[in-house]
C-alpha cells in the first residue's frame, strides 16, 4: 500500500526541478524500487481528492488549512494515477476520503485474508496501522531509503502502542493538520497520560481534560483512519511493464521508458 500524495510530494521536492516531470519520475522510481525489493502480490496506491472536502474538513474548519501546492506538482499529481494503472497496479481515490483511509481499509482487508501488508508513507499518523502483520515503510532520505516500522518501533518513538496513536495525536496535536491538541500537552505528557489511563476515553472518564473533552474526541476522530473506505479489487497482479513503458515514452521520459522495458 502506497500513500500516493505523501510520497509524490516527497519525490517532487527530492528531484531537481530542471528534470521534465520530475515528480512523476521520482514517484515512478520509488514504485519500482519498492516492487523490486518487496515483490508484493499486489500494489495499491491511495490518493487524496482536493476538490471535495472530507468529513474531517466539515467537522473542523481549520483542518489542513493554509496548504499551498505548486501548479507543477498539481499537474503531475493528475498523471501519476495514470502511470499506476499502466503498471497494472490499483488506484484508490474517491471524494470524501483521504489516502490514509484507503490504506487503512487495504490493511484491514489483507490482514483479514491472512496476508501481510507493507504501508509506504511519510505520514506518521499511519503508525496506527502497525501490527504483527503490517509494517510501515517510512522514507528517511528523500524516497531512496526506507525505515521499517513495526509495533516496537512505534512504542520506542512515541511511547504508545499503535492502537493508541489516534489518542496520542488528539492530546499532543498535529501542526501539519492544524489540530491544536490539549492545552499544555506535548508528546511526553500525551504518552504519560496514555500509559497511565490506557486511552483518551479512560482519561476523560477520570476527569482529565474535562473542558476540552468534546474537542479531543473530535481530534481523535480526525486522526483515525476510516477503514470502511471503498477499495478496488485487490487480486494478485502481474505488472504490465510494456504498457507503462509506452506511456512514459509518450510523456518524454525516455530513460524511465527504457528501464520499464527492461523489466518486461
Amino acid at each position: 500500500m502506497v500513500d500516493g500524495d505523501s510520497l509524490a510530494h516527497r519525490a517532487y521536492h527530492a528531484m531537481p526541478s530542471s528534470i521534465r516531470l520530475n515528480g512523476v519520475l521520482g514517484f515512478a522510481n520509488m514504485l519500482l524500487r519498492l516492487w523490486e525489493a518487496e515483490q508484493p502480490r499486489a500494489v495499491l496506491v491511495g490518493w487524496d481528492t482536493y476538490e471535495i472536502p472530507t468529513y474531517r474538513h466539515e467537522a473542523f474548519e481549520p483542518y489542513q488549512s493554509g496548504r499551498v501546492f505548486e501548479d507543477s506538482l498539481l499537474e503531475q499529481l493528475k498523471l501519476m494515477p495514470q502511470l499506476v494503472t499502466a503498471l497494472g497496479f490499483a488506484n484508490a481515490k474517491e471524494g470524501g476520503y483521504e489516502a490514509d483511509d484507503f490504506l487503512g481499509a487495504a490493511v484491514a482487508f489483507e490482514e483479514q485474508r491472512g496476508g501481510t501488508a507493507l504501508v509506504a508513507t511519510s505520514d506518521r499518523d499511519l503508525f496506527q496501522l502497525a501490527s504483527e502483520r503490517t509494517t510501515i515503510l517510512q522514507p528517511v532520505r528523500g524516497v531512496s531509503e526506507l525505515a521499517r516500522i513495526g509495533p516496537p518501533d512505534v512504542v520506542e518513538r512515541y511511547g504508545v502502542e499503535p492502537r493508541q496513536v489516534p489518542d496520542f495525536i488528539a492530546l499532543r496535536g498535529d501542526p501539519s493538520d492544524k489540530l491544536p491538541g490539549a492545552a499544555g500537552v506535548g508528546p511526553k505528557k500525551a504518552a504519560d497520560v496514555l500509559r497511565q489511563y490506557g486511552s483518551l476515553d479512560a482519561a476523560l472518564e477520570a476527569g482529565r481534560f474535562g473542558a476540552e473533552a468534546e474537542d479531543l474526541r473530535l481530534y481523535r476522530r480526525i486522526a483515525t483512519v476510516d477503514a470502511s473506505a471503498p477499495l478496488p479489487p485487490l487480486e494478485d497482479q502481474a505488472p504490465t511493464w510494456a504498457e507503462a513503458s509506452s506511456l512514459s515514452r509518450v510523456w518524454g521520459l525516455n530513460g524511465l521508458a527504457d528501464r520499464l522495458a527492461k523489466f518486461g
